[in-house]
């Protein structure tokens, strides 16, 4: 489903500054490839806001060849440094990633793990200013339980795909991954001591802000 009329999203791509020709480079080569990214607009978002709280320590799971890697090592590098952990299950796009964020210059952040997403941040441990997650939509909701523990007071969440191109509220849809992103914003939802929105931008990005730490709602 078509959420967007195409002149819109030329329309907000125009409004995005100029950006380093290598993250332009990534998106020819999501483009080739047939590789979902979040796009530059998106991208924009991802670093105005890490930018807005001073991230200095993100996390992301799910990190593809590094595309939303980028825009967050940008804005810690300007935020005054830190680290920024890429998390991705295949060896070849952890060193597609090394190769591009290489080139950008911004190594010295980086922080490069191997594995299944939400174990990493389980091992890894830490606080964190801001965790991003993209990984398969069934595993969403259970995600959620250990994003919420690892992020700082003050710190944001992010998910990606919550709209799924419409599918959230299509009720004959019933399948695995729209089940996940449907329980997910209802969990969420339900957070005494988070508030948060969705954000109808290209396939919709919910933002979690954790304000204490405590329970979720009683009934």
């Amino acid at each position: 489903m078509m959420l967007y009329h195409p002149q819109l999203t030329d329309y907000l791509e125009s409004l995005v500054p100029e950006r380093p020709a290598i993250l332009q480079e990534m998106e020819a080569h999501a483009q080739a490839t047939d590789f979902p990214i979040v796009g530059p607009v998106v991208g924009q978002f991802l670093y105005t806001l890490a930018r807005l709280i001073g991230a200095r320590r993100v996390f992301e799971l799910g990190s593809g060849f590094g595309y939303s890697t980028a825009w967050f090592a940008l804005a810690v590098r300007e935020n005054g440094g830190g680290e920024v952990h890429h998390v991705v299950w295949d060896e070849t796009l952890s060193k597609q990633a090394q190769e591009f964020l290489s080139r950008l210059g911004v190594m010295p952040l980086m922080r490069f793990h191997v594995g299944e997403a939400v174990q990493t941040l389980q091992q890894v441990g830490g606080e964190y200013d801001l965790i991003f997650c993209d990984i398969d939509k069934q595993g969403y909701p259970a995600s959620w339980q250990v994003v919420k523990q690892h992020l700082r007071v003050g710190g944001v969440a992010l998910y990606d795909n919550m709209l799924w191109s419409g599918r959230v509220w299509d009720d004959a849809d019933n399948s695995p991954a729209t089940r996940g992103i449907r329980e997910l914003t209802r969990l969420i939802a339900e957070e005494r001591d988070f508030t948060f929105s969705l954000l109808p931008i290209r396939d919709g990005v919910l933002m979690a802000v954790k304000l204490r730490t405590g329970s979720t709602r009683e009934p």
